[in-house]
C-alpha cells in the first residue's frame, strides 16, 4: 500500500514539476540583511524532501536524513523543505540549546497542516494563546500530590493488564499490548474510563488516528490521512458522549471536580470567566491521549527489546525491581516512595530514551528574521530540531551505539544533549507521568518473565515513532513461584 502511495505521488510530481518548478522555486541564496540562507537543498517541486525524510524513517534510519546534510552542507544547520514550508534544520546540542531558549521570543511552536486538518475544531496544535492556555491548566494535573495518587492507580490498572494481556501464555505481541496498556491509563486517568470494553472501542480508531496524523496531508480514500481524519471524527463524538455524561454526574453529585482533567476542564474557567465548550474540550482530550500515551508505548516496548538482548541489564532491573515486590505485603499496590527506589531501572529507562526516542523531533517557526551560526533565518521559515542529531552523536555520547545505563549515573548527560521529552517552555509537561507508567510497567514485566525476541533481527521502522515492524513477539518465560 505504501508504494501505491508513492507512486501516486511520483506521477503526480511529474505531471507538474516541469511546468512550476521555476515559479515555485526561484529560490534565492541571500538571506534578508544579505546574510546568506543555510546550505542545503529544496528537493523536488511541492514536496520538498518530505518522502526522503519520511522514508528513512520507513526505512529504518530515520537518523540518516539528518546526518547526511550536517555532513554535506553543515553541522549545526542546513535548509530543507519539508511538508509543504520552506525549512531549517538545527543540529546538535547548541541548536537545541538556541532554540529551547528562544521559545515564544524568536519561534513558536508549529505542526504541519495535517495536524490541524485533524484536530479541525480547535485551534491547540497551531495557536500560541491555546497552547499557553492549556500550558496554563496542565500543572494542576501533573503537580506531585497528583502524581503521587496516580501510581496506586497505575499499578491497579498494570496488575489487570499483565493478568488479561501476558499470563498464561507462551507467546506474545509486544507493542500491540503496550498500546493498550498506556492507553487504559490515559483513559483512566484523563476521564476515568477503565471499563476494558470501552477502552477496546477506543483503541482502534485512536492507533490509526495517530498513525496518520503526522502525514503527507492527502486526504484520499486509504490514505492514512484519511483515515486519521475518520477516526478524529469517531473519537470526537465517543468523547463527547463522555463528556455530557460528565457534566450530568457532577451535577448529580456522582462525579467529583478533581477525579480527573476531564471535570477541571469542565469546571475550569479562563481570566475571562469563560468556560471551553464541548467541542474544545473533545478535542484537548483527544490531543492529551495523543500525547499521554503513544509515546510511553514505544518506550515500553523498546524497554521490552532491549532487556531481551541484554541479559546483565536485565539482572539488574530484575534485583532492583524484586528487593521493591519482596518489601510489600501480598496486594499491596506500590507507592510513590517505592517508585523513587527504582534509580537503576529509571536509567534504563532513560537509555532505551535516547536510542530510540518516541519524540524524533519537533517543528518551530520563525516569529521574526533571526541570525543562528552566520546563517540568516526568515521570519516565517519552519525550524526542526531532531533528537537523533544529539542521542546518536559521539560528540555528545561517546559510543553511541552501545546500551549503557551509567551515562545517566551523577549530574547525567550534558545539557540540551538528552531530549526525549523536548525542552525548555515547552518541555513535555507529562515528563513525570511518563516516568511514572514506564516504570510501573518494567516491574510488573521482570517480576513476572523473562522472555526471548522471536524475531532476533527484526527490523524497526519509523512512522512517526519508532515501532517493531512485526510489533516485537517474544517468548514468554514464568518465573517459577
Amino acid at each position: 500500500m505504501e508504494l501505491f502511495y508513492v507512486s501516486l505521488i511520483s506521477i503526480f510530481v511529474i505531471l507538474i514539476s516541469l511546468s512550476l518548478h521555476f515559479l515555485l522555486y526561484k529560490n534565492k541564496s541571500p538571506g534578508r540583511g544579505g546574510a546568506p540562507l543555510p546550505p542545503g537543498k529544496t528537493g523536488w517541486p511541492i514536496l520538498g524532501e518530505s518522502l526522503e525524510f519520511l522514508s528513512t524513517g520507513w526505512k529504518g534510519y530515520p537518523e540518516k536524513f539528518i546526518f547526511d546534510r550536517m555532513s554535506k552542507y553543515s553541522s549545526a544547520v542546513f535548509r530543507t523543505h519539508l511538508f509543504g514550508e520552506k525549512a531549517a534544520v538545527f543540529a546538535g546540542a547548541a541548536g537545541n540549546k538556541f532554540l529551547f531558549s528562544n521559545e515564544n521570543k524568536l519561534v513558536q511552536a508549529w505542526w504541519p497542516a495535517s495536524v490541524d486538518k485533524v484536530f479541525p475544531s480547535s485551534n491547540q496544535t497551531s495557536s500560541k494563546e491555546e497552547a499557553v492556555k492549556m500550558r496554563k491548566m496542565l500543572p494542576n494535573f501533573f503537580k506531585p500530590e497528583a502524581l503521587h495518587r496516580y501510581v496506586g492507580i497505575m499499578d491497579h490498572i498494570a496488575r489487570r493488564h499483565f493478568a488479561d494481556g501476558w499470563e498464561n501464555k507462551q507467546d506474545v505481541v509486544v507493542f500491540p499490548l503496550t498500546k493498550n496498556y498506556t492507553f487504559w491509563l490515559a483513559c483512566r486517568l484523563f476521564v476515568s474510563v477503565e471499563d476494558p470494553g470501552h477502552v477496546e472501542r477506543l483503541a482502534g480508531p485512536f492507533n490509526d488516528l495517530a498513525s496518520g496524523l503526522i502525514s503527507i496531508p492527502i486526504d484520499l480514500p486509504g490514505t492514512p490521512f484519511n483515515r486519521a481524519i475518520k477516526c478524529s471524527n469517531f473519537i470526537r463524538k465517543e468523547l463527547i458522549s463522555i463528556i455530557r455524561q460528565r457534566k450530568i454526574d457532577l451535577a448529580e453529585g456522582k462525579a467529583t471536580a478533581t477525579q480527573d482533567i476531564l471535570s477541571h476542564m469542565l469546571l475550569t474557567s479562563d481570566d475571562t470567566g469563560k468556560f471551553m465548550n464541548e467541542l474544545d474540550i473533545a478535542d484537548k482530550i483527544l490531543g492529551l491521549l495523543v500525547g499521554g500515551h503513544d509515546t510511553a508505548s514505544s518506550a515500553c516496548a523498546f524497554v521490552v527489546k532491549y532487556l531481551a538482548e541484554l541479559p546483565e541489564i536485565y539482572e539488574g532491573v530484575y534485583k532492583e525491581q524484586m528487593e521493591i515486590a519482596n518489601s510489600k505485603a501480598g496486594g499491596e499496590l506500590l507507592n510513590w516512595d517505592d517508585i523513587q527506589k527504582m534509580k537503576y531501572s529509571w536509567n534504563v529507562a532513560c537509555e532505551v530514551l535516547r536510542l530510540a526516542p518516541p519524540l524524533q523531533g519537533a517543528f518551530r517557526e520563525a516569529i521574526t528574521d533571526f541570525m543562528y551560526s552566520g546563517f540568516s533565518i526568515p521570519k516565517g521559515w519552519k525550524i526542526y530540531w531532531s533528537a537523533n542529531s544529539t542521542h546518536i552523536n559521539p560528540e555528545c555520547f561517546p559510543n553511541p551505539k552501545n546500551f549503557d545505563p551509567s551515562r545517566f549515573e551523577g549530574s547525567g548527560p550534558a545539557p540540551y544533549t538528552f531530549v526525549p521529552f523536548g525542552g525548555g517552555p515547552r518541555m513535555c509537561p507529562g515528563k513525570e507521568y511518563a516516568r511514572l507508567e514506564i516504570l510501573v510497567f518494567m516491574h510488573h514485566l521482570v517480576k513476572r518473565f523473562r522472555w526471548e525476541k522471536m524475531i532476533p533481527d527484526e527490523k524497526i521502522v519509523v512512522n512517526p515513532m519508532p515501532i517493531p515492524a512485526k510489533g516485537l513477539p517474544v517468548r514468554l518465560y514464568p518465573h517459577n513461584k
